[in-house]
């Protein structure tokens, strides 16, 4: 998974940080892309990535807060600009929907692809295919907002091909069939079950992407033994009072939810303009002392999550 940081501000764009919005490729899985949050210029940001709006599948919005959501628009019709024909999946909060009609009518834009748009207002699983499972809960952050939960299924087990031989079974593609079928009749007549020739699955990877929010009981949920956490940090600890007001955390509360959630890997992004680089090194250091395994996201920095062995 390959996680592309297409935006890495909060509120209002910077010279060095754009509005929120994060791509997730899967490579592993036929170059799938899905986003999350589009704020004002995602589509500019995108043009010094090699994120291909053709493989777009899904956009997941977090809330409607304009440095979430205003970029919508313009990624829709480029996509369509682009000849994309695939359907698009369009996930967010109530109220997303009467905003990207209206944005489209008005605007005139005319999609070449079928859009369909779920909103959300519960918990619970909200996406699923045959690889994934997505589920979200509210956050604390005076308008609707959510948090994502992306579980990978489990994965199979290794082949055992030494006890495939041992039973008179021949290398070739009758191999495959033992991961793709419960049971497997071979050229003899003899039919195998394919559990008894495979080793143990595999936990699949957790991800955890929380839109803005101050501390609560839904994040620790969310987050619980996850491989990685994208969690807002838009205040220095110095300023948790300015957190409390506007509804957001802190880098420390950030490592905290992280810590006691016991992830494996924490990354910080939503960070407020007021903050230079010197303050960016700072909000960094005083994370890492509560949860050593943070990363500070930057702009067009990407992220590979491999398959962790802990989880195994």
């Amino acid at each position: 998974m390959d996680f592309t940081f297409l935006g890495t501000g909060a509120g209002i764009p910077a010279k060095e940080r754009n509005v929120t919005s994060v791509a997730v490729g899967f490579p592993e899985y036929d170059g799938d892309l899905w986003l999350f949050d589009c704020g004002e210029g995602t589509q500019r940001q995108i043009l010094y990535t090699p994120v291909k709006l053709t493989r777009l599948s899904v956009i997941f919005i977090t809330h409607l807060h304009g440095d979430h959501l205003f970029g919508l628009p313009g990624i829709l019709g480029t996509r369509s600009f682009q000849g994309a024909q695939s359907p698009l999946t369009l996930i967010g909060p109530r109220g997303l929907k009467n905003y990207i009609r209206t944005s489209l009518s008005v605007s005139g834009t005319h999609l070449h692809y079928l859009l369909v748009i779920r909103e959300i207002e519960g918990t619970g699983v909200i996406y699923e295919n045959d690889r994934f499972r997505v589920s979200t809960d509210r956050l604390d952050h005076g308008i609707a907002s959510f948090g994502y939960r992306i579980e990978e299924h489990k994965l199979s087990g290794e082949l055992l091909v030494d006890k495939l031989e041992a039973a008179g079974v021949k290398p070739g593609p009758v191999y495959g069939l033992f991961k793709k079928q419960p049971e497997v009749e071979l050229p003899d007549g003899r039919v195998l079950r394919s559990a008894d020739y495979l080793g143990k699955e595999k936990s699949g990877r957790v991800v955890t992407i929380l839109g803005d929010t101050r501390p609560c009981s839904t994040t620790a949920k969310l987050s619980e033994n996850a491989d990685l956490l994208i969690h807002e940090a838009t205040f220095r600890d110095s300023d948790a009072s300015l957190a409390e007001s506007y509804h957001h955390s802190t880098s420390v509360q950030a490592a905290e939810t992280a810590k006691n959630a016991s992830v494996h890997r924490l990354i910080l992004t939503h960070l407020s303009s007021r903050y230079q680089k010197k303050d960016q090194k700072l909000l960094l250091a005083e994370a890492k002392k509560i949860f050593p395994h943070t990363i500070l996201a930057n702009d067009f920095k990407v992220y590979q999550l491999m398959r962790q062995k802990h989880r195994e």
